[in-house]
């Protein structure tokens, strides 16, 4: 089975500005993931620029199969 981590953020942004969510759902590679872990996943997920903080809250993980299909190795993004 896969899993999927359900949390909420905050995240604001050193030139202003944030980007919030709440039950947001993240593909992860394994059964489990620590906050700073998940925070960097985040940034590099949505490939986020500025980000000054990161606050997270409410982790669950829920076995589920992943949303999207996993990029080819070596492929461009």
């Amino acid at each position: 089975m896969q899993h999927r981590v359900l949390f909420d953020f905050e995240i604001t942004f050193s030139n202003g500005g944030d980007l919030r969510g709440r039950d947001f759902r993240l593909d992860i590679p394994g059964a489990s993931i620590d906050e700073a872990a998940l925070a960097r996943h985040v940034i590099d997920d949505m490939r986020l620029l500025m980000v000054d903080t990161v606050w997270i809250d409410n982790i669950r993980i829920v076995e589920e199969a992943h949303k999207r299909v996993a990029p080819l190795a070596g492929a461009g993004a």
